[in-house]
């Protein structure tokens, strides 16, 4: 048997979010039907297998067992993993990797990649990754997980089979692609990462940093740290959209029973049952 990290799991629609995420512990979240994960606070031993990964930022608790993921994937003759970076941790990341290659004598192959915010990754024909700017004490991304398909213009709607094909031949562009955002992941961020990227709160799932949740904690203090207050979620209540929020990294000076103590205080409904506590 081989033991594991803390791992959570939870299904929406057909989607299984797994993972775990303590604010200066460590952060790991992975989707496998989406074949990706986001972070890599910690490597849970079965999370090896999700081939794609995307870094919000790279403090020691969201990046620190990256080195060991590759490793894994090696060690059991994977291919090498594609790993989405912010674009100012590629050369620190490859300087780690090269080091530990060394100290190790054991190739680290991955495909190390840098984002910013504005940009698109296609993880198929099916999904698309966009990337946001969110608001932390370092350089940090947030994503959401976009599915997409092709649907028929509506100009085109009374045209019969044969006919479309016809146009379609002809070079017409007889469809046009509809988006829906499934899953939003913001990392560590202020509010004002959610507010930048509207999609956040459209998306079926969002999950969400909540670092502070105590009545007492200076606003002002958080901010600067770059983290979220809960009074930040409920000022925003009316614009998430969200069918489940997920709430994660709750500060370490809390125990799981004051957090559900002050958050079920503050919102005795729970965001309409909506919001989730990844506790």
């Amino acid at each position: 048997m081989i033991h594991n990290l803390p791992v959570k799991s939870l299904v929406h629609k057909g989607l299984t979010i797994e993972g775990y995420s303590r604010a200066a512990v460590q952060t790991y979240w992975r989707i496998p039907e989406l074949k990706l994960g986001f972070d890599f606070g910690a490597q849970p031993w079965a999370f090896m297998v999700t081939p794609t990964w995307f870094v919000s930022h790279t403090h020691i608790d969201h990046v620190v067992a990256l080195p060991v993921y590759v490793a894994r994937r090696r060690m059991m003759k994977m291919e090498a993993p594609t790993i989405y970076l912010p674009e100012a941790a590629i050369d620190p990341i490859q300087r780690i990797l090269r080091l530990f290659t060394r100290l190790d004598r054991g190739r680290l192959p991955c495909n190390l990649l840098p984002i910013k915010p504005g940009d698109e990754v296609e993880l198929s024909r099916e999904h698309v990754v966009t990337v946001s700017e969110t608001t932390h004490r370092i350089p940090s991304l947030g994503f959401v997980v976009w599915e997409r398909r092709r649907k028929l213009r509506p100009e085109f709607s009374h045209l019969s089979g044969e006919q479309i094909r016809d146009l379609r031949l002809g070079g017409t562009e007889v469809t046009h692609e509809l988006r829906m955002p499934r899953v939003a992941y913001l990392g560590d961020s202020t509010a004002a990462g959610l507010d930048r990227c509207p999609a956040m709160y459209e998306a079926q799932v969002l999950i969400t940093e909540l670092t502070f949740v105590a009545p007492g904690h200076r606003k002002d203090k958080i901010q600067k740290f770059g983290h979220m207050h809960l009074d930040d979620l409920l000022v925003r209540r009316e614009r998430f959209k969200n069918e489940l929020i997920i709430a994660a990294h709750f500060s370490t000076r809390y125990s799981s029973q004051q957090i559900k103590h002050w958050v079920t205080q503050a919102v005795p409904d729970m965001l309409d049952g909506r919001l989730h506590l990844w506790l």
